[in-house]
């Protein structure tokens, strides 16, 4: 999976599950980085607790890995912020194994950095995520990053999928960073498939979770109590909002 796609007509276009290869030359991650101010984020996962030794980071949809990198060291030491967090892990995992062997070569951090193969939405992914926690003793990652993944997951799963998707996540993560694809980007999506002469996504038609998905996606999240939305940090120059949500453990 990618965290977008894009907006001109080449080959990539027919990438059904977001898995575009050139993605950041035409969205860099200082685009979504620059919404996150210094030591924010890392505020609130401190106000959570548990980070002491080490704070463990699951990027879903990773494309070839500059964004999970940006949000790295993001988090490590913020722009202009003086504190840093020395013992960050990322599990960065996407469909495709070919944008996976891209980031896994060109990564500087593979002692804290890690690159896998993996659909998240199927659930024998979960051994490898469990496997990752228990290397480090946790059993939840401190925060996901899901950066424009949702309509790839919708698409391609039906909103069944969708709804298991965001489940598993808040099992698996305390704080969710997500930025959901607006609508208008369903439909993009689907007419590069007819220009393209390619089949149409097997969901599209029969979705009914549709509309201002920032909406209804933080609705599906919060709805039975166990999520709380609680933070928004504006919108993209491609009018997509970024939210984080805290995940209430029993």
């Amino acid at each position: 999976m990618d965290h977008s796609e894009p907006d001109h007509q080449d080959e990539s276009g027919a990438a059904l599950y977001g898995n575009f290869p050139n993605y950041y030359s035409f969205h860099p991650p200082e685009n979504r980085t620059s919404l996150l101010p210094p030591g924010l984020l890392l505020k609130f996962l401190r106000s959570h607790g548990g980070l002491e030794e080490k704070l463990l980071a699951l990027d879903v949809g990773c494309n070839t890995g500059e964004l999970s990198l940006a949000l790295y060291k993001h988090l490590v030491q913020p722009e202009g912020c003086s504190e840093t967090l020395k013992n960050v892990r990322f599990m960065c995992c996407d469909i495709d194994p070919d944008l996976i062997t891209r980031a896994q070569s060109a990564n500087p951090c593979p002692d804290a950095i890690t690159f896998s193969t993996l659909d998240i939405t199927d659930a024998s992914s979960l051994g490898t995520l469990y496997g990752f926690l228990d290397k480090f003793g946790q059993s939840s990652f401190h925060i996901g990053f899901c950066m424009s993944v949702t309509m790839w997951i919708h698409l391609n799963h039906g909103d069944n999928g969708l709804v298991e998707f965001l489940n598993r996540l808040k099992t698996l993560c305390d704080y969710i960073l997500i930025e959901p694809q607006p609508w208008k980007c369903y439909r993009s999506a689907a007419r590069r498939l007819r220009k393209l002469g390619r089949q149409d996504f097997d969901h599209f038609h029969t979705l009914s979770i549709r509309g201002n998905m920032a909406k209804r996606i933080t609705k599906l999240l919060t709805k039975d109590g166990s999520c709380e939305l609680i933070h928004r940090f504006g919108k993209t120059s491609w009018d997509r909002s970024i939210l984080l949500f805290q995940i209430k453990r029993s």
